[in-house]
């Protein structure tokens, strides 16, 4: 018996791959509720001393943390945030050179860094492209520079179309992020947005809804946001219009052309594993008898402290100086992990589902037992449901949403929820 209850576990290990978190923006969003920290100094100088000892603690979580994947080859790398463009090249540089010695990553492998265009600069993205990031995410959210102000965001509608233009030189791949159900936005409004969008030629292009989050100051200061009719369509129109431009909307958010699907992004979905770096990153692992999810501790200096030691300023104290000479006590044997928890039958089988059937061809039947190791026998009845209401596709070798049940993806994934 293991601990998934039934068959004997997992025959082979799922997908791997990374994901680091890099704490630091600019300036909160108001609807933003990642784990994301103003930084302290507008200044890049006095940003760096953080930045450096971020790394240093980063590579110890690297040494902690390798081991429960060693012999399994990376496929993709995710650097998220926050702001990781806040980073300076040589410190991405210097943070791909930590993941390669510890990890063993597959041949072109995606490496994927997420930038603000309120941190463009081009001497900076092309230090990124020679450091080895291989695809840009530019969070754009918006063209219209009165949108961007009423959504907080730093940048203008000018420094994302430069970011964009450098990006399509520097890197094999990019991604424009974008809103819609925006306040006052109309059905014009979000036309030329997405005109504007296509204009750039993007390989990638993900569309997200504006909803208001817990904990976020729109969810304390409520703007008034489109009704749910008009929203839908917003969504009949994004289809249109990025369809009619070659764009295949092959995710709930995301379209893409022919062969530019994020890699990343594809491995979640299809409920492969991740190893969750960086302070507040969360993980999925798979082993022989149980699949545990992993939190880190999510504040930067709890993070930073667990795993260097406390922070010290006099450089004649034990530990000598870091990094641009920022001082540190020995490498300390905490852990930065604050959180883990192995998944139990009924959530497997809920998690399963709330990925896979976000992608609009759906996955092959077998995988929920490849990813899961339990028998198809425990969903049958939710499988059962879902076909018999219409919101999955009756076809044996693939778990697959109807029209109608990737229109009403909530309803679907709730069928499979205990």
């Amino acid at each position: 018996m293991t601990k998934f209850g039934l068959n004997e576990g997992l025959k082979v290990s799922p997908p791997l791959s990374l994901y680091i978190h890099l704490p630091w923006c600019i300036r909160k969003c108001p609807y933003c509720d990642f784990n994301s920290h103003e930084r302290s100094s507008a200044a890049v100088q006095d940003f760096a001393p953080s930045e450096a000892r971020y790394l240093d603690a980063l590579e110890v979580d690297c040494d902690q943390s390798a081991p429960l994947v060693w012999g399994r080859t990376v496929e993709s790398i995710f650097i998220g945030g926050g702001t990781p463009s806040l980073f300076s090249a040589p410190s991405i540089d210097r943070l791909l050179g930590i993941l390669r010695s510890r990890f063993q990553l597959r041949p072109q492998c995606e490496i994927t860094l997420e930038a603000n265009p309120g941190t463009f600069e081009a001497e900076r993205y092309e230090g990124f492209a020679k450091a080895g990031i291989n695809r840009l995410s530019i969070g754009v959210q918006s063209f219209s520079d009165e949108a961007l102000k009423r959504l907080g965001r730093v940048h203008s509608s000018k420094q994302a179309f430069d970011a964009i233009q450098v990006a399509r030189r520097c890197f094999e791949s990019f991604n424009i992020d974008l809103m819609y159900g925006l306040p006052s936005q109309t059905l014009e409004d979000l036309e030329l947005e997405i005109n504007l969008a296509l204009e750039q030629d993007p390989p990638h292009l993900s569309y997200y809804q504006l909803t208001l989050e817990p904990n976020t100051l729109f969810a304390k200061y409520p703007p008034v946001l489109p009704e749910e009719d008009h929203i839908s369509e917003m969504q009949d129109q994004i289809e249109r219009l990025t369809s009619a431009h070659g764009l295949e909307h092959y995710e709930v958010s995301a379209y893409a052309k022919a062969g530019k699907r994020c890699q990343h992004n594809m491995n979640y979905w299809q409920f492969g594993d991740y190893l969750g770096l960086g302070a507040g990153a969360h993980g999925k692992l798979s082993f022989h008898d149980r699949i545990v999810r992993q939190q880190k501790f999510r504040k930067p200096d709890d993070y930073m402290n667990r795993l260097l030691g406390p922070s010290k300023s006099d450089p004649n104290e034990s530990g000598g100086l870091g990094l641009l000479g920022v001082a540190s006590s020995p490498i300390g044997t905490q852990s930065a992990l604050e959180l883990e928890r192995v998944l139990q039958a009924d959530d497997l089988c809920f998690e399963y589902f709330l990925n896979t059937l976000r992608l609009r061809q759906g996955v092959p039947t077998s995988m929920f037992t490849e990813r899961t190791g339990m028998s198809l026998t425990r969903i049958q009845a939710s499988i059962g449901e879902a076909t018999r209401t219409g919101l999955l596709t009756e076809n044996p070798f693939r778990h697959e949403p109807s029209a109608r049940g990737f229109q009403f993806l909530n309803d679907l994934q709730m069928l499979f929820l205990a």
